[in-house]
């Protein structure tokens, strides 16, 4: 079986809350990851529990969109959405560090709903497929977390 979950973290020189709103800024998120290019929040929609949006994933083989519903918004504590109600889980934790700064944590699960999907679309290639998922969250979330402290620290 392939691992089900990934996390990483950066200092960023912003306090707890700025980095909140910055990463809460949905539309801002392709600008940062690696594979998702593009977010949009449903018409009225804010970082609030319940809430949802959508975002367009390109890789050079294929394009998809995903649902995602927001399931923590605590301001510069926690910041989490899950991916087609049931599938994955994204997450970002802030914690204020020593002298300065924000600790953020981004984190990614797989949940029951994306094995069992994987199951019925790709058969005996469904470990293949969640291998794959987490691959690009590996490589994928310290990247987006640079280009956050960038765009962060930048302004």
């Amino acid at each position: 079986m392939s691992p089900t979950e990934h996390s990483d973290s950066i200092v960023i020189g912003r306090t707890p809350d700025d980095v909140y709103d910055l990463i809460t800024d949905i539309p801002r998120m392709g600008r940062w990851s690696p594979v998702c290019k593009e977010c949009w929040w449903d018409e009225g929609a804010e970082a609030k529990v319940g809430a949802w949006f959508t975002g367009r994933n390109v890789l050079p083989d294929r394009t998809w969109e995903t649902r995602c519903e927001v399931v923590a918004a605590e301001r510069g504590k926690e910041f989490a959405f899950i991916v087609g109600g049931t599938l994955t889980r994204w997450g970002y934790t802030f914690e204020p560090e020593d002298g300065g700064g924000t600790r953020v944590t981004e984190s990614w699960n797989a949940l029951p709903g994306i094995l069992a999907m994987f199951k019925e679309r790709f058969g005996d290639g469904a470990d293949a497929q969640l291998q794959d998922r987490y691959e690009l969250a590996r490589t994928g979330i310290p990247e987006t977390l640079a280009a956050i402290k960038q765009t962060a620290e930048a302004g």
